[in-house]
């Protein structure tokens, strides 16, 4: 039997069966099959998204916005200050109006509370484009691209390196315990994951799942189909910067540290951006806060553009099944 997601948010895949999870990336796949032959059933065509950004964005606004437009979607973007979202009217109020007006809300905030409220009064679809807890659509794109280069998701053994406790972490860790992935947490004791989590996750956890924690880069990355990796210092934490790079200094990924897994196809992932050389003037003025060589980055075995645009097939995939 089809599975009908219409009317549902995205605010986290732990509201989300594996099955589920399984639709939304092979919607993805197929519109991405689609696009690539020329083909737009605009399935969201008439449909009104409402896009509320708090923070800053770079691919998860230009992939919610090409996939509106690929779709037939008209797309607002709504800035925080115009609307003065929380401050001139109540949450509440604001989620009110914009469900009488619209057909699905893009939100990116900072505490789970603020999208799960908009989503409560809205009445309409609302999608978590990244709060502080969650980062939901990130971790569709990264399945898609782990099955687009292994054909399977369930089994594939994945490292993520860098701060355990992120939203990034955490969302990773529900997609592998949904999707039967073997994932590997590997950071410094002060940045791991609670146990407590851990446990919560894999309770319920699908065949094949596994979620290891460990200090050890050897062990963490032995026989492991890809690498991931993130920023040290996620927005916001600015201040944090010289604590994270005294944590984090010896995890760095490194061509060395790639060679750990003992194979030659493993791939590097990463959410971007990422600080991998001196191009920015951040990088140039902090270079030991680089999470990643160059020469990995750069390298083959790096699939961060294509995972990147799988950005964009997996948020249209998600607005097509729940609000077309």
């Amino acid at each position: 039997m089809p599975i009908h997601l219409n009317g549902r948010s995205l605010l986290t895949l732990r509201d989300f069966r594996a099955d589920e999870i399984q639709q939304m990336i092979d919607t993805a796949a197929d519109l991405k099959a689609a696009k690539r032959s020329g083909l737009f059933p605009r399935r969201l065509a008439q449909k009104n998204i409402a896009m509320i950004f708090l923070k800053p964005s770079c691919r998860t606004r230009a992939s919610f916005a090409v996939a509106a437009a690929d779709e037939g979607a008209n797309l607002e973007i709504l800035p925080p200050e115009d609307i003065r979202f929380g401050q001139k009217e109540s949450v509440k109020d604001i989620a009110r109006v914009l469900g009488r007006l619209f057909d699905g809300i893009v939100f990116r905030g900072f505490e789970h509370e603020l999208v799960s409220e908009l989503s409560r009064w809205a009445g309409i679809p609302v999608w978590n484009a990244l709060c502080d807890t969650y980062h939901p659509t990130q971790v569709l794109a990264d399945l898609l691209t782990i099955r687009e280069t292994f054909g399977r998701i369930r089994g594939t053994r994945l490292c993520y390196v860098g701060d355990g406790r992120n939203n990034l972490a955490t969302s990773l860790m529900i997609g592998a315990a949904k999707m039967g992935v073997d994932l590997r947490i590997l950071a410094p004791a002060k940045l791991q994951p609670s146990p407590a989590l851990v446990k919560e996750l894999l309770d319920d956890a699908s065949v094949g799942a596994a979620i290891r924690v460990s200090e050890d880069p050897a062990e963490a990355m032995a026989g492991c189909d890809a690498v991931y990796g993130d920023v040290w210092v996620s927005m916001g934490e600015e201040d944090l910067l010289a604590e994270r790079v005294a944590l984090l200094r010896d995890y760095k990924v490194t061509p060395d540290m790639m060679r750990l897994t003992g194979r030659a196809d493993t791939i590097y992932l990463h959410c971007l951006p990422a600080l991998h050389d001196l191009a920015t003037e951040f990088a140039s003025e902090n270079p030991e806060v680089c999470e990643v060589d160059d020469a990995v980055f750069e390298s083959p075995q790096s699939r961060v553009f294509e995972q990147a645009e799988n950005r964009m097939h997996t948020a249209k995939a998600v607005m097509v099944l729940t609000a077309g």
